[in-house]
């Protein structure tokens, strides 16, 4: 056996992630040694509870409840406990002691990102996230160090399992809405309280970091625009399908240009895409992220967005990059954000969109949506309509699925709003926007 120097690595949290981290960090700490140049010795587990139930059988003299002790003298320290406090806490007090750190904490990245990254720069210490973004799919690397030469134009990504899987068996069986988020969460894909996934803010929180890392700029999470899945229904689902669409919940970063020069757009909202995009065929809890870079052009990449072994995965890889730092010596490489694009609302944004209105079935209606639309500066590709309700002869209500040209997203929210009063329209049912193109 080789002789190799011993790094000590200190676990905070045993969760689904922490347990399978600690089970893999043992049983193959043969062949970690190898991958690392060091043997990782897990010296202990921080844990709220040392007697909760676990999805991994763990030695119990691994067990504490005293985290800071832990913290002093660890090498690496990793941090799956999750939230914002102690969490944020205990990595501060992990950086400032001359450990690296490994954390799978989207909620405290988006939100402390910089005055954690900052504290990693002050001493030479190194922040690694790869399990932040996307669960076990690569995508941290690939835009920090991969396409660090490129320059990146536009990230889409499905980056949460719980919306995704909801989303997909209401397209593929003609579900509803409440009675999938059932199952996902009696199969354990959503939470009891489901707010952070079906709202949006989970993957804002994901968004936040995937374009700070894309633009080189600091993105704070209240600039993410952000809308939920909750209004999506099945009417909606059967519209988007007849249309050649299907609905996802995407997280979209894009780079803007226009004549008040470059900036950035974060967003996050269920969007209609073309059956024939790949992330159209983004099934079950997978996640997916499409990035368009200027040089190496498309790119995908997709997998298990979630899972405890799936994201253990993604922890232990960038524990063997820290030991491998350790090895070789030298400052970490701090967080590039000298870019400092400006981030634009969201009414800035130029993209199509599917409008449904209800309105009423009878001569010139059509006409006048049609001219609150040209006024509105919002172009019409495409128009549908079906009756949908009769009156014994009085005028029933007709439904409009209007498919636009490319119209600023400002221009588009306020036309509706004349629509919505203008006498004719009975019910704004859905305004989806259109991504892909």
């Amino acid at each position: 056996m080789t002789d190799y120097r011993r790094l000590r690595v200190a676990l905070l949290g045993a969760g689904a992630v922490g347990s399978q981290v600690a089970a893999l960090l043992r049983q193959h700490a043969d062949e970690l040694a190898d991958r690392a140049g060091a043997r990782l010795e897990l010296v202990g587990i921080a844990v709220r509870d040392l007697d909760a139930p676990r999805d991994v059988e763990l030695p119990r003299e691994l067990l504490t409840t005293d985290a800071e002790s832990l913290i002093v003298g660890a090498d690496i320290v990793i941090e799956l406990m999750g939230g914002i406090e102690p969490a944020r806490s205990y990595l501060l007090q992990a950086i400032n002691s001359g450990a690296d750190v490994v954390t799978a904490n989207k909620a405290l990245l988006a939100t402390y990102g910089p005055e954690i990254f900052d504290a990693a720069d002050q001493v030479g210490a190194e922040v690694y996230y790869e399990a932040a973004a996307a669960g076990a799919i690569p995508i941290i690397r690939p835009l920090r160090d991969s396409l660090a030469g490129d320059r990146v134009q536009r990230i889409m990504g499905i980056v949460n399992g719980t919306t995704n899987y909801i989303l997909d068996r209401m397209d593929t069986e003609g579900a509803e809405f409440l009675d999938v988020l059932g199952d996902a969460q009696r199969l354990g894909y959503a939470e009891a309280d489901p707010t952070a996934d079906v709202e949006g803010y989970d993957a804002a929180q994901k968004a936040a970091i995937l374009a700070s890392l894309a633009f080189h700029t600091t993105v704070p999470l209240e600039s993410v625009h952000r809308e939920g899945i909750t209004a999506i229904d099945k009417s909606m689902m059967d519209a988007a399908r007849h249309a050649g669409y299907v609905i996802k919940l995407l997280a979209v970063c894009e780079r803007l240009n226009d004549e008040s020069g470059e900036a950035i757009s974060v967003r996050v909202y269920p969007a209609l895409i073309d059956r024939s995009h790949p992330l159209a065929s983004v099934h079950g809890a997978n996640n997916a992220v499409f990035v368009q870079a200027e040089a190496a052009g498309n790119l995908m990449f997709y997998g298990a967005g979630a899972g405890g072994v799936q994201t253990a995965s993604a922890v232990l890889g960038d524990v063997v990059s820290a030991a491998r730092r350790h090895i070789a010596g030298g400052v970490g490489v701090g967080e590039s954000t000298l870019a400092n694009l400006p981030i634009v609302p969201v009414g800035r944004v130029t993209t199509r969109y599917q409008i449904t209105l209800e309105v009423d079935d009878q001569p010139g209606v059509l006409a006048t949506v049609a001219g609150t639309l040209s006024e509105g500066r919002v172009s019409i590709a495409t128009v549908e309509q079906t009756v949908v309700q009769e009156s014994n002869g009085a005028p029933g209500v007709a439904r409009l699925v209007i498919g636009t040209h490319k119209a600023l997203e400002q221009d588009l929210s306020e036309t509706v709003d004349r629509l919505a009063a203008s006498g004719v329209v009975e019910r704004v049912v859905s305004v989806l926007r259109v991504e892909g193109d």
